[in-house]
């Protein structure tokens, strides 16, 4: 009984509930619609469409990492794109060591982009990526080894605010300069693409890539319980007690850095994860991925879903890039005004967001949107 109730606690309020059935039928019947029913019926769902899908549900788990931080902690990180794009990479470089002797020089060992600046060998920082248990473990350190070194060194100095959000602008900005250079081993501008196959698989295949949707699906599903997990529990009410009102936390002897540097660390790694998975589904990596641009758009999405009730930053993730999708192919140039007066209207009109302003959905988590 008691196991039965803690599993319940963690699926968490009637918006929680929704978005875990929701993934869950979603991982089985989008594949099945898409592999097993003719393309002539109304039920098929195309293959772009799943690729399509799963995109939104990379950047809903990227969404969710910043709701952790910022929603429960009241650190508002505009670099998290930064995390994101590392873990990219990292499952970017597997999958240009998987091309082989395939690519246009056909050279076994070097990725195209190395042989056409005349690289004579393989830089040190790309070996073992040959390996997928390699490629998936620096899939979680790098971005959270990024996240534990930055963290570190602006928690223990008090770095709060606004002061933090500029810092963390210019972390990513600063990681995009250098990753445009040629020289850094990264495929420049051009980034990492004309991927092949991942395990052997084909990434042009249906099954890949509907394979693919579902690893999001699930990815999404266990971040979320893990961030539930986190913030309904002792340490996560810290979380929230250091969110509003940090210095009555640290009087009664919290090290605070230790708190928020571990929820930074695990927003980081959650990133990263997102970032591999949404690599072998759009088929390239590159610079952009860390433009400040792209971190603000982030914020965007959760303010609009709903801060701090984590189904909400999902929710908005979701919608914002489906009416990306629209709007660019149906308004381009308006694009970037809609976004913009969307995140206004929400800010003036629905200032806990969607999630936080319709009570059916925060039945559960009002309180902690509330604040």
């Amino acid at each position: 009984m008691a196991r039965k109730s803690i599993f319940f606690f963690l699926l968490g309020d009637r918006g929680g509930q929704i978005l875990l059935g929701l993934l869950m039928v979603s991982a089985v019947a989008i594949p099945v619609l898409n592999l097993l029913v003719p393309p002539t019926s109304f039920f098929h769902v195309p293959t772009f469409m799943v690729s399509l899908f799963g995109k939104y549900l990379t950047f809903a788990l990227l969404a969710l990492s910043v709701d952790l931080i910022w929603g429960f902690s009241g650190i508002l990180s505009l670099g998290h794109g930064a995390f994101f794009a590392l873990g990219g990479y990292a499952m970017g470089m597997h999958l240009m060591r998987q091309i082989g002797d395939r690519g246009v020089y056909s050279n076994p060992i070097l990725p195209d982009f190395m042989v056409f600046l005349d690289w004579q060998e393989l830089p040190w920082f790309w070996l073992g990526f040959d390996n997928f248990a390699f490629a998936a473990l620096m899939v979680v350190v790098a971005p959270g080894a990024l996240a534990f070194v930055f963290g570190w060194f602006a928690f223990r100095s008090r770095v709060t605010g606004v002061y933090f959000s500029i810092i963390t602008q210019a972390m990513t900005f600063a990681l995009m300069l250098a990753f445009f250079r040629n020289d850094m081993g990264f495929g420049g501008n051009n980034g990492l693409t004309d991927f092949k196959d991942i395990l052997g698989f084909s990434l042009q295949a249906d099954g890949t890539r509907a394979a693919l949707f579902s690893a999001s699906a699930i990815a999404l599903a266990l971040g979320y319980l893990l961030c539930r997990f986190i913030v309904t529990s002792r340490f996560g009410q810290v979380l929230v007690a250091i969110r509003d009102a940090e210095s009555r936390a640290r009087f009664l002897g919290y090290r605070v850095e230790h708190y928020k540097l571990f929820a930074f660390v695990v927003s980081g790694v959650l990133a990263g994860v997102a970032g591999a998975l949404y690599v072998p589904q759009v088929g390239i990596i590159n610079p952009s991925e860390f433009t400040p641009a792209r971190s603000i758009e982030i914020i965007i999405w959760v303010a609009v879903g709903g801060r701090g009730t984590l189904y909400g930053a999902v929710l908005g993730a979701i919608i914002i890039n489906y009416a990306r999708s629209y709007f660019t192919g149906a308004l381009p140039e308006a694009w970037l005004f809609i976004l913009g007066g969307l995140f206004i209207l929400t800010t003036i009109f629905l200032p806990r967001g969607i999630t936080g302003s319709i009570p059916s959905f925060s039945f559960g988590g009002k309180k902690e949107a509330a604040k």
